[in-house]
């Protein structure tokens, strides 16, 4: 089947189908069936599936209106044939498009298939290019003539009628139409674009009114423009000045730098003296080291010798004194002797004569000591309890003196904690810079004030001097917060905080590193070697720092109170004055209790002094008291077991003690004899000291010869120091620092030299400058009158005009580019109109040309057709007047009469004819099926016969498909392969 066609048409719910499946054959169909069985619907059904309006259809006013009556939605399912050259897409859908349309209440849609059924595209851009691909129009009746065209169109005899519907089938009337459209947009194109060339007009005027201005001022350009020339040669002016004043600095630094030899050189002769005195001093202070080694061997001589006669005499003491004890015991032993005598005698005596009342005596004396006995160690326990009783309530009262000394301390620290506090606030009530980096910023600050030329930007701080706070109560949280920022100075570039750094070394200031943690802190302070670092700080408030070879970490300082930005100073002064007194306040009342506690300390050590006293004299009393019971004891023992007088124990114990003086003399004369030779030694030590001593008298006077000398060459050292010094200072002072102060001048008029040379090479070129004349020895002072002098007269004669003349230049050329613009854009808007124009015309002619054509050719398909019965004709189109007449000459006719009226004719010649001049159309047209509803109706039998058989051949002979839907009996038409009929069921009644 040939691409294009339709090989089956489905209906569900759609008009009064339920469900409706038409099979088509490839070239002529016949649908058939009675009146309201539903054959318009197929056609109907084919206007909507390929995207017909429901007003053109003239079945209904909207698409919804299409749902059967009781159903919600319907469908319609259309196969079209895509095989052959004609395919579409083929590689796509296959060899069948099925085109399916769903209908709602509310919407519908448009979904194309391939063969299988799968959903290849749905937009209708996608139909659309179906539609142009096949050439599918079914609002074109030649297409699809519906059963109210067939009455519209063929059975009208109005010539109006006739040539809407040649005009439409034929297309003309599409074409015609777009090139009408297209005339009127270009008409009005054209007004718009006539509006636009108006409208430029008035600016042109301005802009010729403008040009004379510019030409009535150009005398004040020429002003303007010898003012420029002066300024060139002024900013040029201020060049060559500066580079005069950089050579006449650069001779007064090579003046300077020559005074350096002559300081160097007596710099250099006192560096070769000291260098002289101090190899002196060297070998003299070796003599004297000799010397004081010397010295020392003399020193640890005389401690020796100093030592062996204080043994010396410390031995002969301790004999003198053993001697003594020696002669102490042997007198002792003598004194025994003779008691021991006496006592024999004595006992011998009066033993016999001793009565009953002497034991009883003896007996009462023991009664009396053991009361006395027992007195005194009740007197001597007392006293012993008294004595630890004071001894605790003394080591209490000494505690209580020591913890008030360790509170008064504590609080003295504090005090001058808060004296310090209260100076540091008083010295910001004077200058709040001080808080921020002390005496040391102020340094800082006439440092930078000496170099502030050398600056870009001066440097702006401390940043804690500019912070103002909404609120005091932040102060502390803020300052502990920033730490040591706030002593920092912000700078616009990295030149200018390597010249505050050159300022912070003069200037002494240190610096302070924030750093992180303890770890990252202790290489930054330990590790590292930062040049004028003082102190490191970590984020928690540690502090680290190095004092030569010591290395120190402190904890946070816990003793911040009032932050640095507080700005109410005078209530924080208050504030900590009132703390100190009462700290002092306090620690008077703590004196006043010392000093009680001290008084009572005092008598606590008097009476305990005394206590002790007592208590030793009664514990002796106690050991005197118990040696004579003892005594007595013995005495009334020897008394009760030794009745007998028996003198042998006092004979045998002086016999002894006899024995015992005997030894004891030998013992004397041997300490006699050591006594003497220690004498003797002591004697010699002391000589022998004497003679040292003498002799190192005698070395001790050339050690301070030595002395002096070495004295006079540190002296000599001392002053070729001071000469050297002096020079020093005057090479500093009067060469090194004019020297430096010159090299930073000539730095500065280098730098300005090079600012005012880029300045001036900005405004204008030097060889432009020397091609004006160069500046001719004119000062800046005179470029500088001569300017103003010009600028008063470019002042005057400007204040004739209210415009500046490169103001005017500028909007006549801003004026003039956006008239060129927009004419050039006007120009070619016209271009492209005409253009248009041209080929609208080419195209109306060759639409008028066609036109001509296809009436010719209507005209000779018409006579073809009418030939079958032997009828000639002829058809006028009148395109002006929109009018299409026939002529026909019937063969009955002898006359051969011409009828233009079809009125005139039966009804069968009338609609033989209409048909006839249908199928001249559908000649004409091009289509892949073709569908006509009730075309032959009002004809009689023998005029349907002939007009089936003209359909029927003309279909078969023109190889398109065809469906004719018709409630007439087609039995007359003959049956072939190419022809299908189909019968549709009655209606339900």
């Amino acid at each position: 089947m040939a691409a294009g066609t339709i090989s089956r048409i489905r209906l569900e719910n759609f008009m009064c189908h339920s469900s409706l499946h038409i099979e088509l054959g490839e070239h002529v169909n016949f649908i058939t069936g009675q009146n309201g069985s539903g054959k318009s619907a197929i056609l109907t059904a084919l206007c909507v599936a390929f995207g017909c309006r429901a007003k053109n259809t003239q079945r209904a006013a909207s698409l919804k209106d299409f749902i059967k009556t009781g159903c919600s939605c319907a469908s319609i399912l259309v196969d079209i044939n895509n095989h052959g050259e004609d395919a579409f897409k083929p590689e796509v859908f296959g060899n069948v498009i099925i085109l399916e349309r769903r209908i709602t209440e509310s919407s519908s849609s448009t979904v194309l298939k391939d063969q299988h059924g799968r959903k290849v595209a749905h937009r209708k851009d996608d139909l659309v290019e179906i539609i142009e691909h096949f050439n599918i129009d079914v609002e074109n009746p030649c297409v699809i003539m519906s059963q109210d065209k067939s009455r519209e169109f063929l059975h009208s005899g109005n010539d109006k009628d006739k040539f809407k519907f040649f005009f439409k089938a034929t297309l003309l009337q599409q074409v015609n139409d777009l090139l009408g459209s297209i005339r009127k947009n270009l008409n009005a194109a054209d007004s718009i674009v006539e509006e636009l060339e108006r409208s430029i007009t008035p600016v042109l005027k301005e802009l010729d009114d403008i040009q004379d201005k510019i030409k009535n001022m150009e005398h004040i350009e020429e002003i303007a423009h010898e003012i420029e020339n002066l300024k060139k040669k002024l900013a040029w002016a201020w060049v060559y000045d500066v580079d005069k004043k950089i050579g006449e600095q650069t001779e007064k630094l090579e003046k300077l730098r020559e005074r350096i030899p002559a300081c160097q050189e007596r710099i250099d002769r006192n560096t070769a003296i000291i260098e002289e005195l101090r190899k002196e001093f060297i070998v003299k202070k070796e003599n004297v080291r000799s010397f004081l080694e010397k010295t020392q061997e003399v020193r640890r001589m005389k401690e020796k010798m100093q030592h062996d006669i204080h043994e010396a005499v410390k031995l002969k003491m301790d004999l003198e004194k053993e001697h003594a004890r020696g002669m102490q015991v042997l007198n002792k032993m003598n004194t025994r002797v003779r008691q021991l005598e006496a006592q024999v005698n004595e006992f011998q005596l009066q033993h016999m004569q001793q009565t009953q009342a002497e034991v009883f005596q003896v007996q009462d004396s023991i009664r009396e000591l053991q009361q006395e006995i027992n007195s005194a160690n009740l007197n001597a326990t007392r006293l012993n309890d008294e004595e630890k009783n004071l001894s605790e309530e003394l080591q209490d009262i000494i505690k209580s003196i020591s913890d008030i000394e360790k509170e008064i301390d504590e609080d003295g620290r504090r005090i001058n904690q808060l004296k310090y506090q209260i100076d540091d606030l008083r010295q910001r009530q004077r200058d709040k810079l001080t808080a921020f980096g002390g005496d040391r910023v102020q340094s800082l600050y006439r440092s930078i004030e000496r170099h502030h030329s050398r600056f870009k930007c001066p440097p702006i701080g401390p940043i804690g001097y500019h912070v103002q706070l909404a609120s005091d109560c932040w102060s502390l949280a803020v300052d502990c917060a920033l730490g040591r920022l706030l002593d920092a100075f912000i700078v616009s570039c990295h030149k200018d905080s390597l010249i505050l750094r050159e300022c912070a070394k003069e200037g002494h200031a240190e610096r302070q590193v924030l750093v992180r943690d303890y770890e990252v802190g202790k290489s930054v302070a330990f590790d590292k070697r930062i040049q004028n670092l003082k102190e490191v700080y970590t984020s928690d408030g540690c502090k680290m720092y190095r004092r030569g070879s010591v290395e120190a970490i402190l904890p946070p300082n816990r003793k911040w109170r009032t932050g640095r930005l507080c700005t109410s100073l005078g209530e924080k002064i208050t504030e900590i004055e009132n703390e100190a007194a009462e700290i002092k306040k306090i620690n008077s009342e703590r004196l006043d209790r010392k000093g009680k506690l001290v008084i009572d300390r005092n008598n606590i050590n008097s009476e305990l002094r005394t206590l002790k006293r007592k208590r030793e004299d009664e514990e002796q009393r106690l050991e005197r008291k118990k040696v004579q019971l003892d005594d007595t004891k013995k005495i009334s023992i020897a008394n009760k077991h030794d009745t007998a007088v028996d003198t042998s124990e006092l004979m045998a114990e002086m016999m002894q003690v006899k024995e015992d003086i005997g030894n004891k003399e030998l013992v004397l004369e041997k300490i006699n004899l050591k006594l003497a030779d220690a004498l003797g030694e002591e004697n010699d030590k002391r000589a022998s000291y004497k003679d040292f001593m003498e002799s190192a008298h005698a070395e001790m006077g050339s050690i301070s010869d030595v002395e002096r000398e070495l004295q006079l060459v540190e002296e000599k050292i001392h002053d070729a120091q001071q000469d050297k010094a002096h020079y020093e200072g005057v090479m500093e002072r009067k060469v090194l620092d004019p020297i430096k102060m010159a090299e930073l001048e000539l730095t500065d008029l280098q730098q300005l030299y090079q600012e005012y040379f880029e300045k001036a090479s900005r405004i204008c070129a030097e060889s432009e400058v020397e091609a004006l004349g160069g500046v001719g020895g004119s000062t800046m002072e005179q470029l500088s009158d001569r300017i103003n002098k010009l600028n008063q007269k470019f002042q005057q004669e400007s204040r004739r005009y209210t415009e500046n003349i490169d103001d005017l230049r500028a909007l006549h050329d801003k004026k003039g580019r956006k008239i060129l613009r927009k004419q050039q854009m006007y120009a070619g808007f016209r271009d492209k109109l005409n253009a248009c124009q041209k080929a609208l015309d080419l195209r109306w002619r060759k639409f008028q040309r066609n036109a001509g054509l296809l009436k010719r050719q209507l005209t000779w398909l018409f006579n073809e057709h009418l030939g079958k019965k032997g009828i000639s004709g002829h058809i006028n189109v009148d395109y002006k007047n929109e009018v299409l007449s026939v002529e026909l000459t019937m063969p009955q006719d002898a006359s051969r009469y011409t009828v233009r009226d079809t009125r005139g004719l039966s009804g069968g010649e009338r609609s033989f004819s209409t048909l006839c001049f249908t199928l001249a159309l559908h000649g004409m047209t091009e289509a892949p099926f073709r569908a006509m509803d009730e075309f032959d109706v009002f004809m009689d039998a023998v005029s349907r016969k002939i007009s089936l058989d003209t359909l029927v051949d003309f279909a078969v002979a023109q190889g398109s498909q065809w469906i004719f839907i018709t409630p007439h009996d087609i039995s007359m038409v003959k049956a072939g392969d190419r022809i299908k009929k189909q019968q549709m069921a009655a209606p339900r009644g």
